[in-house]
């Protein structure tokens, strides 16, 4: 007979088949199959090898308590006992086996440890003259292959075991016994084999389910639980767990950032820290209040190493108490500045959006007054009017540098960010400024420009870049001291961005002004417009650069440090 069971054809549908072992076998060989069906293989190992150990020593017994045993069933009993004990405590022996190969009839695995204990429990049964009934033993293998193999090659274990156990009746003709007993006792022992080997299939089916099941639930939940954790690390909010206690459960990285955190304390006390006591406080407040923390923020003043106040604001959240958990407060930590910059940003861009439509709204008719202008100044000419014309010019020309400021950074532009040699850039904006400005481009001059190599590439937009550099020397032109070299342009590598600084010679700029340099329609100047560092930031911000300004080194020069990014470097 020959039955293979590695092909689900020959299985049946997945109700009928086996264990779960040969189920959710991949379609390829694998070696040494599940932890699982590792563990009941040796387990299985270990029981076989007690049952040899257990057939010698009832062997001994028996010869000193009764009729010494015959030497056919000693040696066959020792030959078992040194064959079980050897697959147990010699793992060369059970190379390769896995569930696969125990689907299998024809593999060797199958019968060392399953075929072998079939033929000598049949042989014992056969010719032992005792009359003791070995039939008993045959509930090894088939349990074994009931477990570890298909439900169709398990039935067919029982089945062979079976025929065994009628062959055996059969032999006892020949002896002269009574065949009608012997056929009897078979016959019982052949359905409860069957029986168990039924009953164990279903039950190593149904907990092999179970553990899938479980192992399935375990990964989601492990997935589950390095996406919240990568959330978390990744929020600009702060996020601090805090049991009844004061301890700290967990802190996300902008909570450390925030509350001063070195790495490598999580097992704080809060109130274990004098600059936390903010925090204890808020906490005790809202346990005090018997509230569960929900829609609870709190303002609280940390000190710093400086000595000013950090505001933050808390949000408080407490999980609900379950048996057997324990209750944990959920905080939510946000810097005050970071929540006033946010709500400036969003008035700005909704300003932004009125502006452009106002702007567009104006451009047209800007144009007609331009164009009826030039038509008057032409019926005018030599006359007193003129002067009037050009004033109406001058002013037509303000509005629309206005509109077209406005129009550049209205929302919704798409960048045409692309790499560009700045140095040429930058030296071709400097120079045609000296022009405009009747400056003297030469080191001699005010204006003195410094680059450090030609063909410096940056990822921007020409004509931006250009905008950017001619609004910071605007800028620098107005406030800078007189004389050569106050104001100053350069612009050089460092590390994986590119550096421009606009340095302008003069007075520090008042802390009052600097909080505002950036914002739109703010200026110094009665007759300025306020948008040129604003668009300036704007710009930088659609193309992945940064404006930052700040008090030179030397405290002689403010300046402006606009950093660009560069292009990947090219592979041969």
């Amino acid at each position: 007979m020959s039955v293979d069971a590695t092909r689900p054809t020959d299985l049946g549908p997945p109700s009928v088949r086996g264990n779960w072992f040969v189920d959710a076998l991949p379609p390829e060989p694998v070696d040494g199959g599940s932890a699982s069906f590792e563990r009941l293989y040796r387990a299985f190992l270990s029981a076989r090898a007690a049952l040899g150990l257990a057939l010698i020593g009832a062997q001994l017994i028996a010869a000193v308590l009764s009729t010494p045993p015959a030497r056919s069933t000693l040696a066959l009993s020792a030959s078992y006992a040194v064959a079980a004990v050897a697959l147990w405590l010699f793992p060369p022996l059970r190379h390769g086996v896995s569930a696969r190969s125990f689907a299998r009839i024809s593999s060797p695995h199958w019968w060392a440890a399953i075929g072998l204990d079939l033929v000598l429990f049949g042989v014992l049964h056969a010719l032992d003259p005792s009359g003791v009934n070995y039939g008993a033993l045959f509930v090894m293998p088939v349990l074994m292959a009931a477990v570890l193999s298909p439900r169709l090659l398990a039935l067919a274990t029982a089945a062979m075991a079976t025929l065994g156990l009628l062959v055996a009746a059969g032999w006892s003709l020949l002896s002269g016994m009574d065949v009608g007993l012997k056929t009897t006792q078979a016959g019982l022992v052949g359905s409860g084999l069957f029986a168990v080997s039924l009953l164990a299939g279903e039950l190593s089916a149904r907990l092999a389910r179970e553990e899938k099941a479980a192992r399935g639930s375990l990964a989601l939940a492990r997935q589950q639980e390095q996406l919240n954790r990568l959330v978390i690390d990744e929020m600009q909010e702060g996020v601090l767990v805090v049991d009844r206690r004061g301890r700290v459960r967990a802190m996300n990285p902008a909570a450390r950032a925030l509350l001063g955190a070195t790495g490598g304390e999580l097992s704080w006390q809060l109130r274990g820290r004098a600059d936390w006591q903010p925090l204890v406080q808020a906490l005790e407040q809202v346990h005090a209040q018997g509230g569960d923390g929900a829609g609870t923020e709190i303002d609280v003043s940390l000190p710093v190493e400086s000595g000013v106040a950090h505001s933050l604001r808390l949000r408080l959240r407490f999980t609900r108490q379950r048996e057997g958990s324990e209750e944990l407060c959920v905080l939510f930590v946000e810097d005050n500045r970071e929540l006033l910059a946010r709500t400036r940003q969003e008035k700005l861009a909704a300003m932004g959006r009125v502006s452009a439509g106002i702007a567009h709204e104006i451009r047209n008719p800007l144009a007609a007054i331009a164009q009826a202008n030039a038509l008057i100044a032409e019926d005018v000419a030599g006359m007193r009017a003129e002067e009037l014309t050009r004033m109406v010019a001058s002013n037509v020309q303000r509005l629309k540098r206005l509109v077209d400021d406005v129009t550049e950074v209205a929302p919704g532009v798409r960048p045409d960010t692309q790499a560009l040699d700045a140095s040429a850039i930058v030296r071709q904006g400097a120079e045609e400024w000296c022009r405009i400005n009747d400056v003297a481009p030469d080191g001699s001059g005010r204006l003195v420009l410094r680059i450090a190599a030609p063909g410096l590439r940056a990822l921007f937009d020409a004509e931006h870049l250009r905008r950017i550099l001619v609004n910071l020397l605007d800028n620098a032109h107005r406030h800078a001291e007189a004389g050569a070299g106050a104001i100053r342009v350069t612009l050089e590598p460092e590390g994986d961005t590119l550096v421009l600084v606009v340095r302008s010679a003069g007075a520090p700029v008042p802390a009052e002004v600097e909080r505002h340099l950036f914002e739109p329609f703010f200026s110094t100047r009665s007759r300025g417009s306020g948008l040129g560092l604003y668009i300036c930031r704007e710009l930088c911000e659609r193309h992945g650069a940064r404006i930052d300004f700040r008090r030179a080194a030397d405290g002689a020069a403010n300046e402006f440090i606009v950093r660009l990014r560069t292009p990947e470097p090219e592979t041969a």
